[in-house]
């Protein structure tokens, strides 16, 4: 039996059960749905994956606790393809060497070359060291002479501000999304230079409380197609909007997911090269299964007055700085932005 003044229609399956059609689900009929599961499903399912953290109830480890290199350096990859003029620079696919282009061709290879080599090179072609800089550190990895380091994002940027940074390394890493955004676009959306990093992470949790919100209505929806409905209708896409950087700034106050949130971020962070920054950083995804949340990673490299190539990592989330804000809960939970804590976790990472 169908209500008509909802102005939904009912199929059944083979077994008799109502099967909602999403083109046809009235907002009145939502918010009855709504009603009947949000209370029990929303409420367990909000506390589940935004209160609990790692370590309580034996929910497993957290980023404070577990190991996390082996899940960084399961994806990464290297890729350098750099035109400084009158030079062309390139890394081997296969992490063989160092191609350069400018009156010809001539390469330094890791496992036949040295550093003077590297250098030789670089003055050759004109470079300002970007040879001998991808030579040493890339080398460094080959040898796994090198470390990660872990911190909070206020940390992060007080280690690396006056460090001897590793631009041409880190713009290897961040090779697969690199210069994609449109760099006047963000700095308008964060009003921030996006040359200036540590402003530039600090711009983009304020542009995504001003343009943006985290969508409740479009988690709601997810909560009921999953655990009422168990998928019986696509409730969620009739909350989607376009959120690139675009669209959030002419409409303002878009819903956004987590995973959107760290697309943007990534795309913000690098929006212009590596070595334009004042802290040269490669972004990455972050996935929390348990939670099924997804949040920002930054890196960065340095080299410390030892000679020894270390690779500090901190963990950003504009979920939770857009949604405590949202909320007003800023004052009871705080910015919400440091990631870096008991409450998230990395199963996995996609540079």
């Amino acid at each position: 039996m169908s209500d008509a003044s909802d102005g939904d229609s009912v199929e059944t399956d083979d077994d008799g059960r109502p099967r909602l059609r999403p083109e046809s689900l009235s907002r009145r009929r939502f918010l009855g749905l709504a009603g009947a599961g949000v209370a029990t499903v929303g409420g367990v399912r909000a506390v589940h994956n935004t209160l609990l953290g790692y370590g309580h109830l034996g929910m497993g480890t957290n980023l404070l606790e577990q190991d996390i290199p082996p899940v960084l350096e399961a994806r990464l990859s290297l890729g350098y393809n750099e035109r400084f003029d009158p030079a062309h620079v390139w890394l081997d696919g296969d992490d063989r060497f160092v191609g350069v282009e400018y009156d010809g061709v001539e390469t330094v290879e890791f496992d036949a070359d040295t550093d003077a080599d590297a250098q030789r090179l670089d003055e050759s072609a004109g470079l300002d060291s970007v040879v001998s800089e991808l030579f040493a550190d890339v080398s460094s990895l080959r040898a796994d002479e090198y470390a990660f380091e872990f911190s909070d994002y206020a940390s992060f940027f007080e280690r690396a501000r006056d460090a001897d940074t590793r631009p041409h390394l880190v713009s290897a890493i961040r090779s697969r999304s690199d210069r994609a955004a449109d760099v006047g676009l963000v700095e308008s959306f964060t009003d921030a230079d996006p040359t200036d990093t540590e402003a530039l992470v600090y711009g983009l949790k304020m542009g995504f409380r001003e343009h943006g919100h985290y969508d409740v209505p479009r988690y709601v929806a997810g909560s009921i197609e999953d655990n009422v409905i168990f998928g019986a209708a696509d409730l969620r896409k009739h909350f989607e909007d376009p959120v690139d950087f675009e669209a959030l700034s002419e409409n303002g106050g878009t819903g956004m997911f987590c995973w959107e949130l760290v697309f943007r971020s990534i795309e913000a962070l690098h929006a212009v090269s590596a070595w334009e920054q004042t802290v040269p950083v490669a972004t990455f995804y972050v996935s929390d299964r348990r939670h099924k949340h997804a949040y920002t990673g930054l890196l960065t490299a340095i080299r410390d007055d030892d000679g020894s190539l270390r690779l500090p990592v901190t963990f950003v989330d504009y979920t939770y700085s857009t949604l405590y804000d949202d909320f007003r809960l800023t004052g009871l939970r705080g910015e919400g932005l440091n990631a870096y804590d008991s409450g998230h976790r990395a199963d996995e990472v996609y540079w």
